[in-house]
């Protein structure tokens, strides 16, 4: 109910009464009263007149389940949205989430991680209400060793809803960031559940740094982080963005598993920032140098080494002369 009330006022720009509002959505007028009230506790501003009706003026910044599904063009990914004002990662709690059999697509939101993650362990700051921090869950039937392009697919894709919704020349930093001018501005977390022969389920989770200010990163990031709202000089719609990604991972997790990975890592090459660049990968305890050469089927990277011979990486860092 409190969904379609939402639409029904967002779909107006004029007042519409409470008798319409009841006939519309087949509940009393008692009801449509509660859920305004409902409504304004969670920061929708709803300008009611009496014996005229209610007119919404504005919503609030949040990743409410209603405002996320609302208008969303997905056939399965975010239709089941769980949300938190606050978590530890949204990683854990729908890994928690597919354990209990949580269906494929299911999606959970935070607007703050007190605990948020990057890979091997890294800290990732998630600051209330100024970036996008979500995980979904994904159940592909293939073998676990083709689990790495998930986090390939789904660079693919958030870089791909980024531009379109802001006109950023978004590039992937192999193999999991995306950068904007540089720097990075999206992490990429990839975990498994696995038998020797299956996926049980994937848990991807990304962090998208949206409205944050860069002065306010801690130092240890601040030379290499930025957001999209620095970069475009305006704040950036949270939902709409948040909507761009669920139906372009749709459309490219559909891709990967109907028609192989080939188009999608061809899309990759093109908008990589790492292939074509001199570049150091830390692997494990140690560093090694070498020409990206390119991106592998089975995700790796390809370096040439200065010695001529081809090195390839399953795991690593890629690091620039900065990090």
């Amino acid at each position: 109910m409190k969904k379609a009330l939402i639409s029904a006022l967002s779909s107006s720009s004029e007042y519409i009464s409470g008798e319409q509002l009841s006939q519309q959505l087949g509940v009393s007028r008692t009801a449509i009263w509660k859920q305004i009230q409902t409504l304004r506790e969670q920061g929708y501003e709803i300008e009611a007149q009496p014996r005229v009706g209610y007119r919404l003026r504005s919503k609030p910044d949040r990743l409410l389940p209603e405002e996320i599904t609302n208008g969303l063009s997905t056939s399965y990914l975010g239709q089941q949205v769980i949300y938190y004002d606050e978590v530890e990662t949204t990683n854990e709690a729908a890994r928690r989430l597919a354990q209990q059999g949580a269906m494929e697509g299911t999606l959970v939101v935070a607007e703050r991680q007190t605990r948020g993650k990057g890979r091997l362990g890294r800290h990732w700051v998630s600051p209330r209400g100024e970036g996008l921090w979500f995980s979904f869950i994904l159940r592909p039937q293939m073998l676990p060793v083709e689990a790495p392009r998930a986090t390939l697919v789904s660079a693919v894709a958030v870089a791909r809803a980024i531009r379109q919704l802001t006109g950023l020349e978004v590039k992937i930093k192999w193999p999991n960031d995306l950068l904007l001018e540089g720097k990075k501005v999206t992490g990429i977390l990839t975990e498994m559940n696995c038998e020797i022969d299956r996926i049980n389920y994937l848990v991807v989770g990304i962090g998208i740094n949206v409205n944050l200010d860069p002065d306010t990163f801690p130092s240890e990031i601040s030379k290499v982080a930025t957001s999209i709202s620095f970069c475009l000089n305006r704040k950036v719609s949270r939902v709409l963005l948040l909507q761009k990604c669920l139906e372009e991972l749709e459309h490219y997790y559909n891709t990967w598993k109907n028609s192989g990975f080939e188009s999608i890592l061809v899309e990759w090459r093109e908008l990589s920032y790492t292939l074509g660049k001199w570049t150091r990968v830390k692997v494990m305890e140690e560093t090694v140098e070498g020409l990206a050469e390119d991106v592998e089927e089975d995700g790796s990277l390809r370096l040439r080494l200065k010695d001529g011979r081809i090195y390839r990486v399953i795991a690593g860092d890629v690091l620039f002369g900065e990090d």
